[in-house]
This record gives C-alpha cells, structure tokens and sequence, in this order.
C-alpha cells in the first residue's frame, strides 16, 4: 500500500534542520503579521488624531489656545508632538540663562533646532518594525530554499537507499521538499507588501508634517505664516534635510 504523500507526512519526515527552518518561518510569519496589523492600526490612529488637532491648531485664534489644547489632550500624533516643541523651545529661550549649549543661537535657530529633533524622533517612531520586515523579506525565501534543498538531499538518500528510482518514487519527496520553498514565498511576500505600504505611508506624512513644520516655523518666529522673511525661510529649510 502507498504512503500518503502531502505536508503531513514532510513534517513525520522532517529532520531537526527542517523542523527547526519551520519554526523559523512560523516564527517570521507572525512577527510580520503581529507588525502589519499593529502598526495598520497605529497609522489609522496617527491619521484620525492629526486631522483633529490640525483642525483645532488652525481654528484657535493664538498660540496659547493651541498650547491649552495640548495640555488637554496631550501628545497623539505628529503635528501635536511639534508644536509641543515648538512652544516648549519658545519658553525655554524666554527663559534662558545662557548657561548651556542648547542655549546658544538666536530664537530662530533655537526654535529650528527643536522642530528638528522633534521630526527626528517621528521619523525614527513611524520606522519601528520597518527593519524586522525588511529583514523578513529579503531572508524568508532563502531560508525556504534552504530548506528544500536539505529535503531533496535527505529525500535523494532514502532512494538511493531503497534502490528505487522510478519518477513515481522521486516525485513524492522532491514535491514535499519544494514545500518549503513555498512557505519561505508565503512569509516573504506579506512581509514585502506591507513594507512598501508602510513606507509610502510614512512618507507622505512626513511630507505633511514638513509643510506643517514651515507654516509653525514661519508663525511662530512672525506672527505670520504667510509671510516669513527670508532669513526665517533659509533657516526653516534645513529642518527636514538634517533630519
């Protein structure tokens, strides 16, 4: 009587290599998922907080009701993190000693100085997880590939053993030994598409928050968002390519 042939009977089969490429794979494949549904449901949070406090930001008729709402409502997206800034760095060079480094500079440079580190720390906050999935992307099929390989080796043997040759004989275990390199596809594949999606993501509204970052810039140094001078638009244009 013929032995079933099918997944089943590739883990039976499997040696530890392969169980343990398994449980690698598993492994991979929920931290992937584990990252597009958490970091899907952060960006979905992150989208809906902005458009809020954009909303109230341009609706308040001076900066210390923007400062009031925040204290309300504490720090949810980008564009409340840097205003944050922004408000603590104007205080801070109100109330400086000049005693200290970061004190140094004119309010402009004071203030740019802030709106940097501040977009410096979104961008290194909206990046979590991107290295694990890159990682999982460029790694999960090789690793699959591996893995049929070391079955076909181990297959090959048992027939070789066996002394029988026939196709009806090599098909079964060279067929359950391609299985892996379909897991490390079907790990692999999620892990990319979701990389791709949180980039763009990630870009467009950093993108956002840049444009934001100018209007901030320009208003809080002028008083007027339309019409920053010169200087205040030189300095504002380094906060985004130092960061």
């Amino acid at each position: 009587m013929q032995q079933p042939l099918g997944f089943a009977h590739f883990l039976a089969q499997a040696d530890v290599v392969g169980h343990v490429l398994l449980v690698l794979l598993a492994l991979m494949s929920v931290a992937t998922w584990y990252l597009i549904v958490s970091k899907a449901w952060s960006n979905w949070q992150t989208r809906r907080r902005s458009r809020e406090f954009l909303r109230h930001f341009w609706n308040a008729a001076d900066m210390q009701q923007v400062a009031a709402h925040i204290k309300q409502n504490g720090v949810a997206d980008p564009f409340s993190h840097l205003t944050h800034h922004g408000l603590r760095a104007a205080e801070q060079h109100r109330d400086k000693r000049g005693g200290r480094m970061i004190e140094s500079g004119s309010a402009d440079e004071f203030l740019t100085r802030a709106l940097r580190r501040a977009i410096e720390q979104d961008t290194a906050r909206l990046e979590y997880g991107h290295t694990v999935l890159a990682s999982v992307a460029s790694s999960a099929p090789f690793i699959g590939l591996f893995g049929t390989v070391w079955g076909i080796y181990h297959a090959l043997l048992a027939i070789g053993m066996s002394g029988q040759g026939t196709l009806d004989k090599v098909a079964g275990p060279v067929g359950e030994a391609l299985i892996m390199t379909a897991l490390g596809l079907a790990v692999a594949i999620p892990a990319v598409l979701a990389y791709n999606a949180f980039n763009r993501n990630n870009r467009l509204l950093l993108t956002e928050v840049d444009g934001f970052a100018h209007d901030l810039f320009a208003f809080m140094s002028t008083g007027n968002r339309n019409d920053a001078p010169a200087t205040s638009r030189a300095n504002v244009r380094n906060l985004t390519e130092a960061a």
